[in-house]
């Protein structure tokens, strides 16, 4: 293997200035992984991580899994690695943070580089297979080195300080949304139990009465018959008034023994009631006839 760059010696890049500080080159890799090293540079130091991860992933591949693809965006920022399908950003090393690069001359599929990671401090070896375009993506990585070492110059080292400034917002945002999307499920199962502990006790069907086979509600004289609605709906007929029910059908007042008295008769009725009343007491002729109270005596 050996250095890609060397901003002491003039090199005539791939790509305009534009396209990497406006933009970005985009590459489709296969990701091997990333592993530890010891020093953040060294040809030995990257052969080793390469020789560790092809290991790994010979033993990956045996079991059926595959190398994932992944896109490599290089502009004067960084390096961004994100999946190859949902464009999502798998990591995001910083340019000032990369401290080798380097291809391998024997294997035109194999570049690396090394970059510092921004919480742990540790120093990581990041390695691609490329298909043959190892010493291109390498170039690109340089080319972006030496545009933002100028523009480093230029700025008097202000603008560095402005994308770390940016680099610590980003983290900084990205955490706090992780923490608002923990908040709103904690939320969720909180409005959850909250729901929970407004039903009342039972279930509706406890509220109904009980009903016979017939799905009749039993008689009670305890309990008060309540007119049912009419089967199409409408409301059920008024209960009858008290003076429609004091009377027949020819619309006369029925009556009742228990509740007529001595007053509600006239006086010649009332006197032969007496009469006859006076007469069972020994016996009563009506019309020639005569009627006795005791069972043994014959008809007269």
């Amino acid at each position: 293997m050996n250095r890609a760059f060397n901003r002491k010696k003039d090199k005539s890049w791939m790509h305009t200035p534009e396209a990497l500080a406006k933009h970005f080159i985009a590459y489709n890799v296969k990701f091997l992984g990333h592993t530890e090293v010891d020093q953040p540079k060294g040809t030995e130091v990257v052969k080793d991580a390469v020789r560790k991860l092809k290991f790994q992933r010979h033993i990956k591949k045996s079991e059926g899994q595959k190398i994932p693809k992944v896109e490599l965006q290089i502009s004067i920022y960084g390096v961004k690695i994100l999946d190859s399908k949902s464009k999502e950003v798998q990591y995001n090393c910083q340019l000032h943070r990369i401290s080798f690069c380097a291809d391998d001359k024997t294997d035109k599929r194999i570049f690396t580089f090394i970059c510092k990671d921004s919480e742990s401090n540790k120093h990581l070896c990041y390695v691609f297979d490329s298909e043959k375009c190892a010493e291109e993506i390498t170039l690109t990585i340089g080319q972006a080195f030496d545009l933002a070492y100028k523009k480093f110059l230029e700025s008097g080292g202000k603008d560095v300080e402005t994308r770390k400034q940016i680099g610590g917002l980003q983290k900084r945002i990205q955490d706090l949304e992780a923490e608002n999307s923990e908040l709103k499920k904690q939320l969720q199962v909180l409005e959850e139990q909250l729901m929970i502990a407004q039903v009342p006790p039972g279930n509706s069907m406890s509220s109904k009465m009980p009903t016979d086979i017939f799905d009749m509600v039993p008689f009670s004289p305890m309990t008060p018959l309540v007119p049912l609605p009419a089967s199409n709906g409408s409301a059920p007929p008024p209960p009858a008034r008290p003076s429609e029910i004091r009377r027949d059908l020819f619309g006369a007042e029925p009556f009742d023994p228990f509740t007529c008295g001595a007053a509600d008769f006239p006086p010649d009725i009332q006197s032969k009631l007496d009469e006859m009343q006076e007469g069972f007491k020994m016996g009563l002729t009506v019309e020639g006839t005569v009627f006795s109270l005791d069972p043994l005596e014959g008809r007269c």
